[in-house]
Order: structure tokens, then C-alpha cells, then sequence
């Protein structure tokens, strides 16, 4: 009896409690000491992992502030009060955070350009643009479908009138929707740059015009007026170098067909 149910579980018990004694030691000389700050700063960010400071998500960017040496303000959803609070938690002074928003660079709406077909696939963007470049006339022009919007976590992002709008309240220049867009039409600005081109198309004049009433036609009028050579027409189409910008307005003014927008600065 004893040797044959009551041994076997001693030794058993025995075996258990040696091997919990050394996996307690173990766990005690090979313990990795973590920072208390990179938690601190972890819990701080906006868990939004949208990559927009750099690094791959807000834990690697946490452990990049403390072991790193990476700055406190490259949280761009977090804004001011997070990069206020990564300073506290490192002892060091708040850097300046330069408010940031989303740009839509097409303004083919429905009122200004039409289909080439009638595309009933999957309503993703992505799929349609692997379909003949989607169904607009201007290939280079927001498809419509939305996957910028999908992606967006803050709902800064519509469909209006047949292409991605940006309500720059919501924004928080995150840059989930710049990797969305399988067109390359959107791009993050500093809001206080106001002056945005509303076409990407690389046509020649002549073709987006057909396309679209709205499309830049490559005239060169913007980049003569501009007084801080701040603007330049590449590919077709004007580009704003905004580290130049400085929003005087001159260009929009000049534009002929209306293919420079002017927003005012958020407040």
C-alpha cells in the first residue's frame, strides 16, 4: 500500500516543491530589471501604434525615450499635453510640439470629373486601383472608397462628394491614412502651412484638363509669382516645399484654374 499509492506521491510532491524552489531562484538571478519610466511613459502615450514618431508602436517609442535618448515630443496624436508629460516623467523641459494635420492632395470631385466604368468589386480602394487604376478618368485621383476613413481612428475622415475629406479638428496627424491611400494623395503638413495643392495628377496639362476641371495643369504661374521659390512644378504638377512656405497667399491668388486651396490655421 505504501509502497505502492503513497510514495509515489511523496516523491512527486517532493520533485514539485524542489522544482517551484528553482524556477523562484532562476526567475530571481536572471530577472531583467525594467524601467519604471518606460511603463509610465507607455501609459501615457495614446496606444494609437500608428508609427508616426518613428519607431513601431508606443512601447518601443517609450523604451526609445529612456534607453535611447529619443525626444519627448515625437508623439504627433499625443500632442502637446503627452509630450508635456513625457518631459515630467524624464526630468527634463517640455520640447515645442508643431501642430501637425492631414492633407488630401485631389479635388476630382464628382463635379469636376466622371468615371471610365462602373467598378463593382470589393469597396476598397486597393482593390480597385489593382483594377485598371480604379474607375476614374484621372488615375492618379482619390478612388473614393474609403480606406483612408476605415483606417482612421479619430473619424476625421469622409467621403464627400466622391473623395476623402479631412476634418482638420479631428486630425491628430497620426499617418494611418497616408499609408491607406494606394494613390500617395495624402500627406502630413504643420497646420499653420495653409497653402495646399489639390492635384497629383502627372499628366500633361492638356490630358488633366480633359480628366478633370479641377486638375493642375502644369503652368508654371505659381512657381514665377512665388516669392519665397517655395513652389515648383514636378511631374505636371505644383509642389509646396513648406519648410519655404510661408503663406502669403500669392500662389493661390495667381492659380487659374483653382487648383490651390487656402485653408485658414486652425486656432
Amino acid at each position: 500500500m505504501f509502497d505502492t499509492f503513497i510514495l509515489p506521491v511523496i516523491i512527486f510532491a517532493v520533485i514539485g516543491v524542489l522544482a517551484g524552489i528553482l524556477l523562484t531562484v532562476a526567475s530571481k538571478i536572471f530577472e531583467v530589471k525594467v524601467d519604471e519610466r518606460i511603463e509610465s511613459i507607455s501609459d501615457a502615450l495614446p496606444q494609437a501604434n500608428c508609427g508616426a514618431c518613428g519607431f513601431a508602436g508606443c512601447s518601443d517609442y517609450a523604451d526609445a525615450v529612456v534607453n535611447k535618448g529619443a525626444a519627448s515630443n515625437m508623439c504627433k496624436p499625443g500632442g502637446i499635453p503627452v509630450a508635456e508629460k513625457i518631459a515630467e516623467i524624464m526630468g527634463v523641459n517640455a520640447l515645442s510640439v508643431t501642430p501637425e494635420v492631414a492633407v488630401v492632395h485631389c479635388n476630382g470631385n464628382c463635379n469636376a470629373t466622371s468615371k471610365k466604368f462602373e467598378y463593382d468589386g470589393v469597396k476598397s480602394c486597393a482593390a480597385a486601383n489593382r483594377f485598371y487604376s480604379g474607375d476614374g478618368l484621372c488615375t492618379y485621383g482619390c478612388i473614393g472608397l474609403g480606406d483612408c476613413a476605415d483606417v482612421c481612428s479619430e473619424n476625421a475622415i469622409s467621403i464627400k462628394n466622391g473623395i476623402a475629406c479631412i476634418d482638420k479638428s479631428k486630425c491628430v496627424a497620426c499617418g494611418k491614412c497616408v499609408k491607406a491611400c494606394p494613390n500617395s494623395l495624402i500627406s502630413i503638413r504643420p497646420v499653420t502651412k495653409h497653402i495646399d495643392v489639390k492635384c497629383s495628377s502627372a499628366d500633361n496639362g492638356k490630358m488633366t484638363k480633359a480628366f478633370c476641371k479641377n486638375g493642375c495643369i502644369g503652368c508654371k504661374i505659381c512657381e514665377r509669382k512665388c516669392i519665397n521659390d517655395a513652389i515648383h512644378v514636378i511631374d505636371f504638377h505644383a509642389v509646396i516645399d513648406y519648410s519655404k512656405c510661408t503663406g502669403c497667399g500669392i500662389c493661390f491668388e495667381a492659380c487659374p484654374i483653382g487648383a490651390i486651396d487656402n485653408c485658414e490655421p486652425i486656432k
